[in-house]
């Protein structure tokens, strides 16, 4: 969790780099396209055997949302600092949970409800409304961490009928092709090491998602979940030292707030996990 931490930032960090030098659809077009090049290993067999056509409905559906959610995370990237984007982006889990107690029929009891209720109030704590104004990358970050969340809640739906690697390397191919049309219509050819750059994204991306779900398997999410607060810190850092962007102690607050409550949620989860699993004392041994 450490190394994919850092590999997010530096996601984020290449990202802000670029400053906007290329339109927002172009930019998540190009990186895509990169990320393919490590996913035709499980993308052309996929793609060789087919999908019941429920299953592409939900392999669009998904694709729609994610380049709402790129193209609006490309933006708010050229726009507010890295750490503002971090913490903002930690909606993201608490949007799954609330859209699986809307869509997918989970229950919500008091209990997520206040963590849920905790971590939207960090979130007024970073975007501090009212206070200062806000600028668009603010609502356009928002906006992404609400596309994403419903990309997930797709992915889970997805996940109940094809391997999770097929997930992933079908996302890509579906918002690559999404994006084509957009990225075409506002067409800025790159220099080399534009191209380079989002090349990196690409790599430090497949690598974030590689290294995350080995931690996964390795460990806990109770013990893994926590270890993602490092990443806010690293990103604040990346602002200060290598971007000059002031520290926001509001930030920080705020976004240990999301940190702590998406934690006490995925604890709880893996308590009722391991209650459902474990037998009554009075069960019988095989």
């Amino acid at each position: 969790m450490l190394a994919t931490g850092l590999c997010f930032v530096a996601v984020n960090g290449i990202v802000r780099g670029l400053e906007g030098a290329l339109p927002a659809p172009q930019a998540a077009f190009i990186r895509f396209v990169f990320g393919l090049a490590f996913l035709m290993p499980v993308l052309v067999p996929a793609l060789r055997r087919g999908f019941a056509a429920p299953v592409w409905g939900l392999f669009v559906m998904r694709s729609v949302l994610h380049v709402v959610a790129v193209i609006a995370w490309f933006y708010a990237m050229s726009r507010i600092t890295v750490a503002e984007v971090t913490a903002i982006g930690f909606l993201n889990p608490i949007m799954v949970t609330v859209g699986a107690a809307l869509f997918l029929g989970e229950k919500l009891a008091a209990r997520r409800i206040a963590a849920v209720c905790i971590a939207l109030l960090g979130a007024l704590i970073v975007l501090r409304p009212g206070i200062r104004p806000l600028d668009p990358g603010h609502l356009s970050q928002v906006g992404a961490a609400m596309a994403f969340g419903a990309s997930y809640l797709m992915a889970k739906r997805l996940s109940e009928r094809v391997p999770a690697s097929v997930v992933v390397a079908m996302m890509s191919l579906t918002v690559a092709v999404g994006l084509a049309p957009l990225a075409v219509a506002v067409w800025v050819t790159p220099t080399p090491a534009q191209v380079a750059w989002l090349g990196l994204v690409a790599v430090f991306a497949t690598l974030g998602h590689y290294t995350m779900t080995r931690a996964f398997a390795a460990a806990p999410l109770t013990v893994t979940q926590p270890v993602t607060f490092l990443q806010l810190i690293w990103a604040s850092m990346l602002g200060v030292f290598v971007f000059h962007e002031p520290l926001d102690g509001w930030v920080l607050l705020g976004g240990g707030m999301m940190i702590a409550a998406i934690s006490y949620i995925t604890w709880r989860e893996a308590r009722k996990r391991a209650e459902t699993r474990t037998p009554p004392i009075s069960a019988t041994r095989a």
